[in-house]
């Protein structure tokens, strides 16, 4: 299920830093939620995330966000920031979602 991760040109996901150098963007395009779940949660790397927080602060807002993105277009910065700010602001709902309360794709 996975399609695409923002990188730089050198291929370093982890490079990519709009917001400053101490927050890690990972931003990439999966076919479905079920995909990405499958991935999150398989053995390897979710022994690797329940370590998280010896590497990572905790943030006092929304971190992970989830939306349709239509077949052929790839999100940007720009876009992931919006959807997190809606995800803040309402709450999950179809523009803006977690993994927790999935949200079909749009008809």
């Amino acid at each position: 299920g996975f399609v695409w991760r923002l990188a730089d040109s050198s291929g370093n996901a982890t490079a990519v830093r709009p917001w400053g150098d101490d927050i890690i963007v990972n931003l990439s395009v999966w076919e479905s939620v079920q995909s990405l779940r499958d991935y999150v949660y398989a053995e390897g790397h979710s022994r690797v995330l329940r370590r998280r927080r010896e590497w990572f602060v905790t943030l006092g807002s929304p971190h992970l966000v989830l939306w349709w993105v239509p077949s052929g277009q790839l999100p940007t910065l720009a876009q992931a920031r919006e959807r997190l700010v809606l995800l803040e602001a309402i709450g999950p709902g179809p523009q803006a979602f977690t993994l927790r309360q999935p949200f079909g794709p749009p008809r």
